[in-house]
């Protein structure tokens, strides 16, 4: 069985959109606007990079991600050289980019509960949060790996959804605190 990852850049308050400066939310870019950059706090990152064996997302970060992350080849080699699921109900082979390696269309989470079943590595799921509320209120989420910004930013695209459903306990097996105030923590989904 494959773990499945949600990794994200979030704010104390729990947004996720527009971390990186992607265009649609007033305080786009918040990850480094006024944020010192210190490196250890990204070693993360590029251990997932490392680690992982497939990328998912859904339809809104694959139209972000698929026009830029191809033509970084130095920044991202082993994402850009590893498969790609993208879950979505209207994304058709057609739009799918050629320059960004095998793209599989996954249309529900009952598809993404069938690759978990498969045998391999890994699978992050990057950006995508309505996929990733999706995916936890399915217990599809088999582990958190979280950089928590400290910056409240009000409103929002949120990580974890509003549904009513029942208590799920998390494990920390990570966290680490940085001279810029952002938090590591990773954290595995109690089954």
């Amino acid at each position: 069985m494959r773990t499945l990852i949600s990794t994200a850049f979030v704010s104390l308050d729990g947004v996720v959109e527009a971390p990186g400066g992607e265009p649609g939310h007033r305080s786009s870019g918040w990850t480094f606007k006024d944020i010192e950059f210190v490196e250890a706090a990204y070693e993360l990152k590029a251990r997932e990079q490392d680690e992982a064996a497939a990328m998912m997302m859904g339809r809104v970060s694959y139209d972000a991600f698929s026009p830029v992350w191809p033509t970084m080849t130095e920044e991202f080699p082993r994402y850009n050289a590893m498969p790609k699921y993208v879950v979505s109900t209207t994304l058709e082979d057609s739009d799918l980019v050629t320059n960004w390696g095998d793209i599989t269309i996954l249309r529900s989470l009952d598809d993404v509960a069938a690759l978990k079943e498969t045998d391999g590595g890994p699978i992050l799921v990057h950006g995508s949060a309505k996929l990733n509320r999706g995916l936890a209120d399915a217990g599809l989420v088999d582990r958190y790996h979280l950089l928590v910004f400290p910056v409240l930013l009000g409103a929002g695209k949120r990580l974890f959804s509003t549904t009513d459903r029942d208590k799920q306990r998390l494990t920390v097996v990570e966290s680490e605190t940085y001279r810029n105030g952002v938090q590591k923590l990773v954290y595995e989904v109690d089954r």
